[in-house]
C-alpha cells in the first residue's frame, strides 16, 4: 500500500461525520497498546473539527488518521492530542506528517502558546523530539483542571490520582516557542557579558 494517495490536511467541518470512527479508533488504539488513550465521546471530536483545531488523514472517503489541538490557560498552553492512524495504514509515515501538520497548525493558531503533549508511545516520543519538544514532568505542563479532567477516561487514571497528578505512565513533553528562537543561543551569552561590564563599570565609578 502506499501512501501516495492518503492526504494530511486541516479537517473541515464535512470531516465530523467520521467522529464515531475517530472515537473508535481511539479506543481501539487504547487495548491494543494496554495503557492510557482517554476515551472521547463523537460529540467532543465534531467540536474539534467544525471550530478548525483537528486534522485528518483521508483515503478517499475513508478517514485513516487524526489528531487534534486545544488551548489552556487562556492560550498559554496548547495539547496536542489524539493522534491515531488506523492499522491498515500504518508504517507508511502516517503519524509523521499528522503529527507534523497538527504541530503547524498549533504555531499558527496560537504561535506565542507552549505545545505539549502526553504520551504512552515511543514512536510518539520520536515524533515529537524531532519536531523540538523536550520531555518534562508534569508540574510544568498546563495548570488548568478542565484538562486533567479529561484523564479520567484513561485507564491509568488511578495512577495519576495515587501520585497527586505530578507523574504517571504518560511521558510529558513541551515545545517552548522562546526557547526555540534562533537568535536566543546567541543573544543570551551577549546579554550577560554587557551585564557584567556595566556591574565593572559601577564598581570603577562607585566613591
Amino acid at each position: 500500500m502506499s501512501s501516495t494517495s492518503i492526504k494530511v490536511t486541516r479537517a473541515a467541518k464535512e470531516h465530523a461525520a467520521h467522529a464515531p470512527r475517530i472515537c473508535q479508533l481511539i479506543y481501539e488504539s487504547a487495548l491494543q497498546r494496554g495503557a492510557g488513550i482517554a476515551r472521547r465521546s463523537p460529540e467532543y471530536i465534531a467540536e474539534k473539527i467544525a471550530s478548525g483545531k483537528a486534522v485528518v488523514a483521508m483515503d478517499g472517503d475513508k478517514l485513516v488518521g487524526f489528531s487534534y489541538i486545544e488551548c489552556w490557560d487562556h492560550g498559554d498552553y496548547v495539547a496536542t492530542s489524539g493522534l491515531i492512524v488506523d492499522p491498515e495504514y500504518r508504517h507508511l509515515g502516517l503519524a509523521g506528517r499528522i503529527k507534523e501538520c497538527t504541530f503547524k497548525l498549533a504555531r499558527e493558531r496560537f504561535p506565542y502558546a507552549k505545545i505539549f503533549s502526553i504520551t504512552t508511545s515511543l514512536p510518539v516520543m520520536k515524533l515529537n523530539t524531532r519536531l523540538g519538544y523536550k520531555p518534562v514532568t508534569f508540574s510544568e505542563l498546563t495548570k488548568d483542571e478542565q484538562f486533567w479532567k479529561g484523564c479520567e477516561g484513561c485507564v491509568n487514571y488511578d495512577v495519576l490520582q495515587r501520585n497527586g497528578a505530578v507523574r504517571c505512565i504518560c511521558t510529558g513533553m513541551l515545545y517552548d516557542p522562546e526557547e526555540a528562537r534562533p537568535n536566543r543561543s546567541r543573544l543570551f551569552p551577549v546579554l550577560i557579558n554587557l551585564k557584567r561590564r556595566l556591574k565593572n563599570l559601577f564598581l570603577k565609578t562607585r566613591p
